[in-house]
């Protein structure tokens, strides 16, 4: 489980997320890429915190190379999710139609 502070002192822990999304990948032939990313070695999950804020994680295969966090609006949120093919929480279920076409 990680801890990330973030710029505006928020403290957030994977291990506190309410919900988890991981992403959708699709093989192209050689590699799972990740639909998240677009990328074979950056991942992400989205997690939504106790207080209601969505936010990504961010891990890579690339030697060196550190995971981050990144908080989202609820629009950020809502595109990741239906790139990803993952069902709406009922909170964002709201932004599909000024999302999705």
């Amino acid at each position: 489980m990680d801890t990330y502070k973030m710029r505006d002192g928020t403290v957030l822990k994977t291990k506190n997320a309410v919900k988890s999304w991981k992403e959708e990948t699709d093989w192209d032939g050689n590699n799972w890429i990740s639909r998240a990313t677009g990328s074979q070695w950056v991942h992400q999950t989205l997690h939504l915190t106790r207080k209601g804020r969505y936010w990504t994680e961010t891990t890579s295969q690339y030697q060196g190379s550190l995971p981050h966090a990144e908080l989202l609006s609820p629009e950020e949120a809502t595109r990741w999710l239906l790139n990803n093919e993952r069902n709406l929480p009922t909170d964002l279920e709201a932004l599909r139609d000024k999302i999705e076409e």
